[in-house]
């Protein structure tokens, strides 16, 4: 089965970078993933990460990250993969209620639904790279591995359980 998800889908917007679910990382309070993502792109440019960080909402977040009249780091069309695994990784470590409900989407593809943006999200129609739903599928993976909770793995070459994920970046 596929989950289709954006912002305003009633049953799976938590899984969206819209949801507001804070999460604390590299010392500071986040209200949403896209608040972090969005900051990110000007990491070095501490007036504009403080803009973003207190917008009001995910939406004016990604408003004021997409700013035309601002330049975003030079090492972010590289580094916006890991941005991202990290934040989603931040906010599923700090909200034990979504890891459940993460795992309890069991083998289904997570698919973000967006008309709008074709590296992160996909259409119905199957344009697209779905690298958010990709990365949430890892981050599932991840966390069924270290549940100790969920009993021996059934996967014959599965790594042992632990009890903690390491949600750095991979670079």
């Amino acid at each position: 089965m596929v989950i289709w998800f954006y912002s305003k889908t009633p049953e799976y917007g938590w899984l969206s970078n819209f949801s507001v679910h804070p999460f604390v990382l590299d010392g500071e309070r986040w209200a949403s993933v896209e608040h972090y993502y969005q900051a990110q792109k000007y990491a070095g440019s501490p007036a504009v990460v403080d803009l973003i960080r207190d917008a009001a909402s995910p939406s004016q977040a990604r408003k004021a990250g997409q700013d035309p009249s601002l330049r975003p780091r030079v090492d972010w069309g590289t580094d916006k993969v890991d941005v991202m695994r990290q934040a989603i990784g931040a906010k599923f470590a700090q909200h034990v209620e979504l890891q459940g409900m993460l795992i309890a989407t069991g083998d289904d593809e997570l698919v973000h639904e967006s008309d709008a943006d074709d590296y992160w999200g996909r259409l119905r129609s199957g344009a697209g790279d779905n690298r958010l739903g990709l990365l949430l599928m890892q981050l599932r993976a991840e966390l069924r591995g270290a549940s100790t909770t969920a009993g021996p793995s059934t996967e014959p070459d599965a790594a042992p359980a632990s009890k903690s994920i390491d949600f750095e970046p991979k670079r």
